[in-house]
């Protein structure tokens, strides 16, 4: 939360004196100086800056002299820090199971997100063993908000290998070797093309080892795959392999899906006693516990042996649970030609021997091809199954999956709908229910099939106790409207409606002049740059997909910035886990598709998975979306590792780009373009002041394809009005970047040449003399904040920054406006800040919509966010205990 007055803990006396040595008056050169997480203390931190330990940097400002420095953690930096040590390949311990107590439930897991971006997830629960089918994007982040735990998960099942169904799987697998000193261990199955997952995952999952990665292809029997056979569950997989047609040709991703068959173990009839005593003469003891586990015995009395069927009573068979995914009708018509199905297809009054009932049937298909008359044919060859519909449905569109996030953004649209607009994931046409879009009534046609439903988050199919078995709804949350959240806020904080009208007025031109001398009298930098005069508000707009660090939380998506540029295309500058949900929730499910489809260049500024796990699932869905359309493949900058991860993953989806060196867009290598000469650059050259901190790829380059897609980023950026994106290295891990963004100058309305506007971003970093040069006058620095200024000795630990060092980043440079992002997720909804330092900067927040000719009163409206956020805890011991965690994975 913020605070009026700053708070002063025993460690900040480390802060209040790197304050008191303002880096406003530090010329240059300045030194990045390493130090030791075991070892720190005051005097370590100030300890000479003649040490040979020292990397110095090149005097930038008339090559005056300094002592201050620049403090990090070297290890860290170069890869090595203690939290990256190797762990053992653990097993998963065996568990004692006991089938005849168990609880067992399937329960529906975010139904492929309110935003239709991910594949259903689905919980098979019992009391002792957990499992997974299906882990899209987004399951971290509602099983946090519900409080489902995943550390209790033992298997993963994909019913496909993609995006769709997979997205959600790294930053899950690197939550749980997180977990406690060795980590966790977790089975991960799939069809063959787990393989190439798992592969492209190695790249930047240094604990790979922690995941035990079972696949298997379609079997050469007509049986189904046996995958886990315990007391508790026996789990088959029957892999469909459909014939293509031409539509589906060259899709890699629909080559395998998985009918998956969960079955349960009988229930033993009741142990009869007076029976096995008196009619069998089996006395009272050990042999009755025999009985009742299936083992014959020898009478006590009478010379013959007794069986259980012969004291027991009849068996009740085991609850069977399908989870089926046809992604396509090709998929639907290949279930017909599985004979091992045929046991448990069953009809009215079939008495059969050996046909086996079917209690629940869970289809992950999409709503197209369930209501197609092939699939529809196959679900009636199931008498009275509960057929529970978890593909994309409309229906889940109406109302926001993610309760608290969306809480918060529609509290924050009130308050403040020019930088918050109403997201576009509450669309007004379906906050109704009885409005449906007639064209897609065929999704909601089931009821044709009486036992049909459409699945909703939370709905479970209780297995057992038998006495409970069906559905059970009363886990369901109770739906939200964004009238309810306002109504809500103006109840809790009557005075916010006020609060709202004044905001207002800074979008005023006529009440511009008298507010900003009422309430900002001592605001500095208040002068307008010229890059900002008459600025049109088509010319650039950035949106803050997401703004916390390490991993998706109940308020904050990981790092992700949308930067639109209107008719002229757009770019992304980071692309965590989550980033495609966040597209839609702001721009609707339509108008992100149109987001995805105009992307020209993604920048990644490192490979910590909370900057590019969702990457892969917006460039396979532009490369859908751009399917049969003349267009030109999407520009991919980020580190060279990330190329090993695309080449990879690019064997399970067409993702359709071209990969850059973030080391190739460095402003060295930009010059050597005009010269085509070398493009790999100087700066991690040997003998090079930062050469020791950002290690060399061991990937060769070819110079020439280096070359040649420099000059395409650079038809990219002449496309879309820029003049310059140059990368430049940050401290913070191997091959960090921070990016600078340059606008081309652009003709007023009078024929007057105006300056473009400057953007920078710093990525993850300590301060460094790299983002001081870079950010020299730009006009919006977008900076890394993970911790609150008490918290100095995290920041150095892990190579972040502290608000104040952000701030001073970006003062020392006379940036005009400062946008804090990146905060650590112990702060669940308000990082703790100074509100004294924040004259010309903000807090972002997820879906913070920024334009150009809005900077001026960006500011403004940071005091109005202390009275919205006013009864909020600073910490949610939930959040900080899984923020610790994710942080020693990455």
């Amino acid at each position: 939360m913020i605070n009026s007055m700053p708070y002063i803990p025993k460690n900040l006396r480390l802060l209040l004196l790197l304050s008191s040595s303002s880096i406003k008056s530090c010329p240059f050169p300045l030194s990045l100086r390493p130090f030791s997480p075991r070892s720190f203390s005051l005097s370590t931190l100030f300890s000479s800056t003649s040490s040979s330990s020292m990397e110095k940097h090149e005097a930038i400002d008339n090559g005056s002299k300094s002592s201050n420095s620049f403090v990090f953690n070297k290890r860290r930096a170069e890869g090595i820090d203690k939290t990256d040590k190797n762990k053992r390949n653990l097993e998963r311990k065996s568990q004692r199971l006991n089938p005849s107590n168990t609880i067992a439930y399937a329960q529906i897991l975010g139904t492929g997100m309110d935003t239709q971006d991910t594949s259903s997830s689905v919980l098979l629960f019992f009391d002792k063993q957990r499992f997974i089918f299906n882990a899209g994007e987004g399951l971290q982040r509602f099983c946090t908000e519900h409080k489902i735990k995943l550390s209790k998960i033992d298997h993963v099942f994909l019913s496909r290998v993609c995006s769709e169904t997979a997205g959600g799987l790294p930053g899950l697998l690197l939550t749980l070797a997180g977990i406690g000193e060795e980590g966790l261990s977790v089975n991960v199955w799939g069809p063959s093309d787990l393989n190439y997952l798992v592969d492209a995952m190695k790249s930047f999952i240094p604990r790979a080892a922690m995941v035990h990665t079972r696949s298997f292809g379609p079997s050469s029997t007509p049986d189904p795959i046996v995958l886990v056979n315990d007391e508790v569950v026996k789990i088959s997989a029957i892999v469909l392999k459909p014939c293509h047609s031409e539509e589906d040709s060259g899709n890699k991703s629909d080559e395998l899906s998985v009918v998956y068959v969960c079955e349960l173990p009988e229930i033993l009839g009741k142990f009869d006693l007076e029976k096995a005593k008196k009619v069998f003469g089996v006395r009272p003891g050990p042999k009755y516990s025999k009985l009742q586990s299936g083992q014959s015995v020898k009478s006590d009395e009478r010379d013959i042996t007794v069986y259980p069927s012969d004291v027991m009573g009849p068996s009740l068979p085991g609850p069977i649970v399908f989870l089926v995914d046809c992604p396509t009708e090709s998929h639907a018509a290949a279930l017909f030609s599985v004979n091992s199905l045929e046991s448990y297809y069953s009809c009215p009054d079939d008495q059969t021997n050996g046909t086996k009932f079917v209690n629940c049937i869970i289809h992950l298909s999409p709503s197209y091809v369930t209501s197609s008359p092939t699939y529809q044919s196959w679900m009636k060859k199931f008498h009275s199954t509960q057929h529970i519909l978890a593909g994309h449905q409309r229906k889940n569109m109406a109302f926001p999956i993610l309760k608290a996030s969306s809480r918060i953004a529609a509290r924050l649209n009130y308050l403040c709908p020019q930088f918050f607009p109403a997201p576009g994931f509450w669309p007004s046409q379906l906050a109704d229910n009885s409005i449906i879009d007639p064209t897609l009534s065929n999704e909601c046609s089931s009821s044709n099939l009486a036992e049909s439903i459409t699945a909703e988050n939370l709905l479970k199919f209780n297995l057992r106790p038998l006495a409970i078995r069906g559905m059970d709804r009363s886990f369901i949350p109770a739906q939200l409207t964004s009238s309810e959240v306002v109504d809500e806020l103006l109840s809790e904080i009557p005075e916010i409606k006020d609060k709202s009208e004044e905001i207002k007025l800074f979008w005023n031109k006529q009440h511009n002049k008298t507010i900003i001398e009422k309430l900002w009298l001592t605001e500095s930098n208040t002068v307008l740059p010229s890059c900002l005069e008459d600025i049109r508000r088509d010319d650039m707009e950035f949106v803050l997909l997401g703004t916390g660090s390490s991993q998706p939380s109940k308020y904050r998506n990981v790092s992700a910035i949308y930067i639109d540029l209107f008719s002229r295309g757009s770019l992304l500058l980071d692309c965590g886990e989550g980033t495609l949900g966040q597209l839609k929730r702001r721009y609707g499910l339509d108008g992100a598709d149109e987001a995805v489809k105009k992307m020209r260049c993604i920048w990644i500024s490192h490979i910590h998975a909370d900057h590019h796990a969702g990457l892969a699932r917006i460039l396979a869905l532009r490369s859908k979306l751009l399917k049969g359309v003349t267009h030109e493949p999407v520009i991919v900058v980020g580190p060279r590792p990330l190329k090993r991860f695309l080449d990879a993953y690019q064997r399970l989806e067409d993702l359709d780009m071209e990969f850059l060196d973030c080391r190739s867009t460095t402003a060295t290598s930009w010059a050597s373009l005009e010269s085509e000469g070398d493009a790999k650059g100087s700066l991690f050259s040997e003998g090079s002041p930062i050469q020791s901190v950002f290690k060399r790829s061991d990937i060769p380059t070819d110079d020439s394809s280096v070359l040649l897609c420099l000059k395409n980023l650079k038809k990219v950026l002449r496309e879309t009005g820029l003049e310059d994106l140059i990368s430049f290295p940050v401290v913070h891990c191997p091959q960090a970047f921070g990016v600078v963004i340059k606008a081309a100058e652009r003709v007023n309305s009078i024929g007057v040449q105006i300056p473009g506007w400057k953007m920078v971003y710093s990525g993850d970093t300590r301060p460094c003399p790299e983002i001081v040069e870079a950010s020299r006058d730009a006009t919006v620095l977008i900076h890394e904040a993970t911790f609150e200024d008490a918290l100095i000795e995290e920041a150095l630990a892990k190579n972040h920054s502290t608000t104040k060092e952000a701030i001073d980043m970006g003062s020392s440079a006379g940036v005009y406006r400062i946008v804090l992002t990146h905060f650590s997720q112990r702060y669940p909804k308000i990082p703790v800040i100074d509100e004294s330092h924040m004259h010309s900067t903000c807090i972002a927040f997820d879906l913070m919509s920024i334009n150009m000719a809005d900077l001026q009163v960006l500011p403004k409206v940071l005091p109005y966010f202390k009275t919205l956020f006013r009864d909020e805890m600073a910490e949610d011991e939930d959040d900080v205990a899984m923020d610790d965690l994710k942080e020693k994975a990455l």
